[in-house]
């Protein structure tokens, strides 16, 4: 039996489809958290397969026990994980967030994180009826800066954040127009 969340929705953009995290993305996944590329998300920390599996769960986690959670992006025709993009919010974080990762070098740079990332936002304005949310970006990662004020976030410095003994910036998104 391969487990999977039977009620996730799918998502789709012009080239993209957004769904829940499998089984089957896990070593993109490991493979990702290994790289130097991903060091922003895992603050410096070396993650062994135990911890890259713990944090994968809490991925599928999400979705179980909030019912919501971040889709898995991959490009139309295909099943292979690009990146990760949705709504987040850990039991100790101050506010729901919408984070974004780009799990491949070949596919940076090519607005695939902002096309999907706009589309978990407004599944979580519309669907899940979010008034506010909020990505937590290290002051050093200058794409995922240039991609919160991309998707129209603005700094908020009075926002609190998840460790306040790291540094972090918060962006706040605007509620989409038409959402009451």
């Amino acid at each position: 039996m391969t487990a999977h969340l039977a009620d996730t929705p799918v998502l789709e953009t012009a080239r993209l489809r957004l769904r829940a995290p499998e089984m089957r993305d896990w070593p993109r996944w490991f493979a990702f958290v290994r790289d130097e590329r991903s060091h922003f998300i895992r603050n410096g920390q070396k993650l062994d397969e135990g911890k890259a599996w713990r944090a994968f769960a809490h991925v599928a986690g999400m979705w179980a026990l909030r019912g919501y959670g971040s889709f898995v992006f991959c490009l139309k025709g295909s099943d292979d994980a690009i990146g990760m993009t949705g709504p987040w919010h850990p039991a100790d974080w101050p506010e729901r967030e919408l984070g974004w990762t780009v799990w491949t070098a070949e596919a940076e740079g090519k607005g695939f994180a902002f096309e999907a990332a706009a589309r978990a936002r407004d599944f979580a304005f519309g669907a899940l009826g979010w008034d506010t949310a909020v990505s937590y970006i290290d002051p050093g990662n200058a794409r995922s800066i240039a991609l919160a004020e991309r998707l129209g976030a603005r700094l908020d410095a009075e926002a609190p954040v998840p460790h306040p003994a790291e540094p972090t910036l918060v962006y706040r998104h605007p509620k989409p127009e038409g959402r009451g």
